[in-house]
């Protein structure tokens, strides 16, 4: 076991005890199948009940396999007092309700209650659903079906939780029809508030010991107070924070403000709407709307490129964007000025005004420099193809992350596989204001060295130079085919799964290869990850969202592919900035941000590829810079101790060695 920075204060007050739950004749071997003592598991236990004993902060990287869910869930069931967890996906969130803590609190016998609380967005509402069934307004037959299997469910559902009506995709554009936003839920004015699921979501998470919640939804209320946390914390006594490496973007996000054109176009096409019907004489709602429709349109259109990012900075002063900003501001002032005089006449029409003053207040809040503490944030747009983002994003997160721990004195535990670059949390402990709290690693249990190779091919070009994408299919296919499928091909940018995906469609043909293909984008992760299972010899090509979060253990998953070093890319207007912060402060922004950014990105996707101690298999990194820049071993050594090789051939042979025949039908 490794330490780096301050080493916790061992009171040892739960120790013998925790030895005992996790030891060989505990309460875990004797009720949990093929559940076996690791030491590494047992001393992150103890080290959590140490932290929660003396109500201090711990930051705890657990390798993979360690078993962090448990080391963390049992000594927070047991001594924790109303515990909030928070994890990093609504999948995982999922898991830990209906799976892990019940097991843990079935072990132990301990008699805690516990609440799952999600975003609002989840929760069916009944009002938005009765006026969604009485208006009709959907724009395919599919949505017509989803609408009557959904006014089906909400007859049956004891939560209102959209993830328990899995016909009804998740990102399906019906749900935004049927749930609500802060916007537009009516709060207690609502005839169905006794009945609101989110009400009753907050009301038992209130109630509950234990409340599993989800990172967006934590830092949505900090930013929002809109997701009943604000109610929830100052009762709490330890906060957990799984998969805390994505704390940082995720408070990023929450922490800055964006507002968006399409925002402008919905309201616009609620107050028509709701004007005609509850005030068609109050004015000529279509001709009032049609000016800030326009200027929103307008507005977008001053890039005319799709897919943009830029920083203020980087647009020129005589750009359409600052003129259609204003144009769009007026627009904006009229209609709130007419809605002010109608807003009494309906609930619907109040709402509608409070949105768009609340949306006036953010574009005119955006590029305002009189708040004195414009420096500390970011102005930047982002173009999509039919809508526009302003953004105003923080700098450093580290100081109002800070100002939300301070107060009463709490357990705050922080908890990732990849936190730390070598077992050093520098990175991590700035990006949070972390500063001298105890940090702590203990590498994974498996046996690397045996389980797999680490492999760079010899002879790839510059990422990059032209044709980099091809050079990185010619390079995989051997290994593809020497591990009979079974591969995860790990892109960069989306514009690279797309590429692959069409080569290697091609090359399977042509060579007369078998593997089923599964790609990005075809269908939701959930879906092409249980396929890949199923067919057992698959390639699936993925973006971003497959590098972590992704569990394949055994024989369906034994080669993972990198095509390149996952640095974020450069012209990012937000990486621009802190980079000129940090190196106005004499810090070299490429050592102390990018590198140490890429490093914990990578070791999330190295970590697809081993799961369990049986798995055996091949990360493939693609990228020569990872053995000709003077970086790249500080890089290799953060990942897995695997062997390593840069010949083709040690790939073959190892996966000549693992293969078992198939079995029989």
């Amino acid at each position: 076991m490794t330490e780096s920075l301050a080493t916790p204060n061992a009171t040892g007050i739960h120790d013998t005890e925790v030895e005992h739950i996790f030891g060989l004749t505990g309460p875990l071997s004797a009720s949990i199948k093929g559940y076996r003592p690791r030491q590494a598991q047992t001393e992150m236990a103890k080290a959590i009940a140490d932290a929660i004993a003396g109500q201090k902060t711990l930051l705890a990287e657990a390798g993979t396999g360690t078993g962090k869910t448990y080391a963390y869930l049992t000594p927070a069931l047991l001594w924790g007092g109303k515990v909030i967890v928070s994890t990093g996906t609504k999948n995982l969130q999922d898991q830990l309700f209906l799976r892990d803590i019940p097991t843990i609190r079935k072990v132990l016998k301990a008699p805690v209650s516990i609440a799952l609380l999600k975003g609002r967005a989840n929760y069916l509402c009944h009002y938005h659903l009765e006026r969604t069934i009485q208006n009709g307004r959907l724009s395919s037959r599919e949505d017509v079906g989803y609408l009557r299997d959904i006014g089906r469910f909400i007859k049956t559902t004891m939560t209102g939780d959209k993830a328990e009506l899995s016909r009804v995709p998740e990102n399906a554009s019906v749900w935004s029809l049927v749930t609500s936003t802060k916007d537009t839920c009516m709060g207690s004015e609502c005839q169905y508030y006794q009945d609101c699921f989110v009400m009753k979501a907050r009301k038992e998470a209130q109630q509950a010991d234990v409340v599993v919640v989800n990172h967006h939804l934590f830092f949505a209320d900090v930013a929002l107070k809109d997701t009943g946390i604000a109610e929830l914390l100052p009762s709490a006594n330890t906060v957990i924070f799984d998969e805390a490496h994505q704390l940082p973007e995720t408070a990023t996000l929450f922490f800055g403000d964006t507002v968006s054109t399409s925002q402008v176009l919905e309201l616009c096409r609620d107050v028509q709407a709701e004007g005609l019907s509850h005030a068609r004489d109050g004015a000529e709602w279509s001709k009032l709307v049609a000016p800030v429709e326009r200027a929103a349109r307008d507005l977008r259109l001053a890039f005319p490129q799709d897919i943009v990012r830029y920083s203020i900075d980087q647009i020129a002063p005589s750009s359409p964007f600052f003129e259609a900003l204003d144009a769009l501001k007026a627009s904006m002032d009229d209609m709130i000025a007419v809605l002010e005089k109608q807003a009494e006449r309906a609930e619907t029409l109040e709402q509608c005004r409070a949105r768009a003053i609340l949306l006036a207040e953010q574009y005119e809040k955006w590029n305002a420099t009189d708040d004195g503490k414009s420096g500390d944030y970011v102005l930047w747009v982002e173009a999509f193809s039919t809508s526009l983002q302003l953004h105003r994003t923080p700098l450093s997160i580290a100081p109002i992350f800070n100002k939300q721990r301070e107060g009463v004195p709490r357990t705050w535990i922080f908890t990732s596989a990849t936190m730390a670059v070598k077992n050093d949390f520098s990175h991590y402990v700035s990006q949070m204001g972390l500063w001298d709290q105890p940090a702590r690693t203990w590498p994974s249990p498996f046996n690397y060295q045996e389980q797999g190779f680490l492999y760079v091919p010899n002879g790839m070009p510059q990422p990059n130079s032209f044709g980099y994408m091809d050079a990185v299919i010619d390079a995989a296919l051997p290994v593809i085919e020497a591990a009979g499928g079974k591969t995860f091909l790990l892109c960069t940018t989306l514009k690279a799964v797309k590429h692959s995906a069409e080569r290697l469609r091609d090359e399977f043909q042509k060579r007369g290869l078998d593997f089923p293909l599964f790609v990005h984008g075809d269908a939701g992760r959930t879906e092409l990850l249980d396929r890949f299972r199923a067919a057992g010899n698959g390639v699936l090509i993925g973006s971003q969202s497959f590098w972590e979060g992704v569990d394949v253990r055994g024989d369906a998953l034994s080669l993972v592919i990198i095509d390149k070093l996952p640095f974020a890319p450069p012209d990012d207007p937000v990486l621009s900035a802190r980079i000129a912060a940090m190196e106005k402060k004499g810090l070299n922004g490429f050592v102390h941000h990018q590198l140490p950014e890429a490093i914990i990105n990578l070791k999330q996707g190295a970590g697809r590829l081993i799961r369990d101690e049986g798995d055996k298999g091949v990360l493939m990194i693609c990228d020569p810079r990872l053995i000709s820049k003077p970086y790249g071993k500080r890089i290799w050594q953060s990942l897995p101790s695997f062997a390593r090789t840069r010949e083709l051939a040690d790939v073959q042979a190892f996966f000549q060695k693992i293969k078992t025949p198939p079995e029989s039908a």
